[in-house]
């Protein structure tokens, strides 16, 4: 996973007295599955299209598998779902699939391999127009899949699928990196993104505020213990943990900076010291707790589109 797949540069786009991306400088490794995250008009989309050589940038550089974007030899080895799947509503979905594969010169086996990985071969002879949010989702990821390219990306995948629907698309997802495609995957379900994405890439106000792993975004576990009398609770973990090592943050609860192995050690010292330890769990920050307090924003299920 060593190898650079997208790599930008500096990327910059502005739109009149409108800088919609700043100086974005990312990088993207084969085989990885990386999350793309930011608000409402954050220049998440922009960037995508300049990766895609959809629209130029004003500054700076991007290249996808070593040569500059939107060159020909690039773009066909690139499979895209951006703000939605634009299809013929009187055709059926695997004509809609046999067109865009004729165009690119596949086989129509190739159309019967991509409707089965999304789970719409019984639904293929079905126009187009009657088709539900969810299945033209599908559909959208079976397009961008045709003839297995190097980099998928994605915008919003699970986009009007059902729970059952969701999971199929990320195991789907998580296999397709497994087998050596790259897909950069945005998604406003942060839950999501933590459970399926190796990396992310935070963008907010057209710059990157940080790029790494997932753990290393959402820090280290912390131990909470519930214990009374609290006072005397927290001088003793303060002489473990050190004076900034522990924290009040509710009704007899403290946050203590250590590992959850260190758990027994700590109910041995309290009750040491005839305090009564009521509770003792690990807490964790979550994907959505760093996004929010990183962005500013603070409405849980915001959708990170822009």
């Amino acid at each position: 996973m060593n190898e650079l797949v997208v790599e930008t540069d500096g990327l910059t786009k502005r739109y009149g007295d409108r800088l919609a991306v700043d100086r974005v400088s990312m990088t993207v490794m084969r085989g990885e599955v990386y999350g793309f995250l930011g608000p409402n008009g954050a220049g998440k989309t922009t960037t995508l299209r300049m990766m895609l050589g959809l629209i130029r940038p004003t500054a700076g550089s991007a290249s996808v598998l070593g040569l500059p974007a939107g060159r020909p030899e690039v773009t066909e080895r690139i499979g895209a779902l951006i703000e939605g799947p634009g299809f013929y509503p009187y055709l059926n979905g695997r004509d809609n699939l046999r067109t865009m594969a004729r165009y690119q010169g596949l086989p129509a086996t190739e159309v019967d391999r991509v409707l089965e990985m999304v789970d719409l071969t019984d639904r293929a002879k079905d126009a187009l127009k009657g088709y539900s949010l969810g299945m033209k989702q599908r559909l959208g990821v079976a397009a961008a899949m045709l003839g297995s390219p190097d980099l998928l990306v994605l915008d919003e995948p699970t986009n009007g699928l059902d729970p059952a629907g969701m999971a199929d698309m990320r195991s789907l997802v998580v296999s397709l990196a497994a087998a050596g495609q790259t897909v950069i995957l945005s998604s406003h379900i942060l839950a999501e993104v933590q459970e399926i994405c190796d990396r992310v890439g935070v963008i907010n106000d057209g710059r990157l505020l940080r790029e790494s792993t997932v753990a290393e975004l959402r820090g280290g576990a912390t131990l909470r213990v519930r214990a009374t009398p609290e006072d005397a609770a927290l001088a003793a973990l303060m002489r473990i943990a050190g004076d900034e090592g522990v924290r009040r943050i509710g009704n007899e609860t403290l946050e203590v900076d250590l590992p959850a192995t260190d758990a027994p050690e700590i109910v041995r010292h309290l009750v040491a010291h005839s305090i009564d330890v009521h509770e003792v769990t690990v807490a964790e920050r979550s994907l959505e707790d760093v996004f929010f307090e990183m962005t500013g924003t603070t409405t849980p299920g915001e959708e990170l589109v822009s």
